[in-house]
């Protein structure tokens, strides 16, 4: 596989060495001359010191030949804009890091699939073991190709109850996000638009579910 990372702070970092490890192709992006530098002395990838949103800068990395990309700079707006770029390329898999609650929306109507916010995952962890619950983190649940994806309801599957989802085989609607509330689908909700439904599902449905539901 072939996979663009831009920003090498921590998360791009520790991911540029586990995709390599995996045996993957790597282009690293980073802007800071001093961290470019370094990584790649260190690193078996290539490493580009350069701004990642700029389109010329993609090109260089080639990012129509990239199966995956994963913006994690420390700006969300960059992290939205390299994957708008992306999604204008066609880019198989594209990961959105985002810090801020509000970017993390704003990326959702973007029709992004793929966003991670690592702050708000550690902190809501913390504060569980502070409170003394032993909290399952999500990572420990996904195993093999299974996962637990989140899809933003648009014009499709508005009116629809949970019940009458269409799934494909070893698919489950867990429930639902209405603004700040949760409903189980055990309680078949209608589905309203921008609703954020809840699914585990194999990972060759994922992309299908998506275009179906939005």
């Amino acid at each position: 596989m072939r996979v663009i990372i831009v920003g090498a702070g921590s998360l791009g970092k520790h991911l540029t060495k586990n995709m390599i490890d995996q045996g993957n192709e790597v282009v690293l992006i980073e802007k800071n001359p001093a961290i470019a530098k370094e990584l790649a002395e260190s690193l078996d990838c290539t490493v580009i010191q350069a701004e990642g949103t700029r389109p010329d800068i993609l090109e260089k990395a080639e990012i129509d030949k990239a199966d995956a990309i994963v913006a994690c700079t420390s700006s969300d707006q960059n992290n939205i804009m390299i994957g708008l770029i992306a999604k204008e390329e066609n880019v198989d898999k594209i990961i959105v890091k985002t810090d801020e609650k509000q970017f993390m929306e704003v990326a959702k109507k973007l029709g992004f699939n793929h966003i991670i916010n690592p702050s708000n995952i550690s902190s809501m962890i913390v504060s569980d073991l502070l409170r003394g619950v032993n909290t399952v983190e999500l990572s420990n649940l996904v195993r093999s190709d299974v996962r637990f994806i989140s899809v933003i309801i648009g014009e499709k599957a508005t009116g629809l109850k949970t019940s009458e989802v269409s799934l494909p085989k070893k698919s489950s609607v867990i429930g639902l996000y209405r603004k700040k509330d949760f409903i189980l689908a055990g309680e078949n909700p209608t589905l309203e638009k921008d609703d954020e439904l809840i699914i585990v599902t194999r990972m060759e449905y994922v992309n299908d579910l998506h275009e179906q539901l939005k």
